[in-house]
């Protein structure tokens, strides 16, 4: 299973997901990318995309991606606030269906 963190996911919570293939949009050379072509590039090499974008799901039509979006709902995007959503991310793995949002908050 290989996961992308989008740009505004703090780097750093990529070390929270101890055995997973997981990149970010800057590893990727991404950054900057405008969200659709963001999500058909993530589509052919990802298949989970997380992110703390509340918009994106409401402004493209999601079902027409072969990805799952895991959108994280937290106080701020800052580290100390999105850790604790990871064990609930964990477990959406597997489960999240392709071509829609899944949200994961407290």
């Amino acid at each position: 299973m290989k996961i992308l963190l989008d740009e505004c996911v703090d780097r750093r919570l990529a070390k929270e997901f101890v055995g997973y293939d997981i990149n970010t949009v800057p590893q990727m050379g991404w950054a900057g990318i405008k969200d659709r072509e963001l999500l058909v590039l993530a589509e052919a090499d990802f298949d989970i995309f997380v992110t703390a974008d509340r918009n994106l799901s409401f402004q493209h039509n999601l079902s027409q991606f072969d990805l799952s979006l895991i959108v994280l709902q937290a106080q701020s995007n800052r580290l100390a606030d999105l850790k604790p959503l990871v064990p609930k991310v964990l477990e959406m793995l597997d489960i999240a269906p392709r071509g829609q949002a899944t949200l994961v908050g407290i």
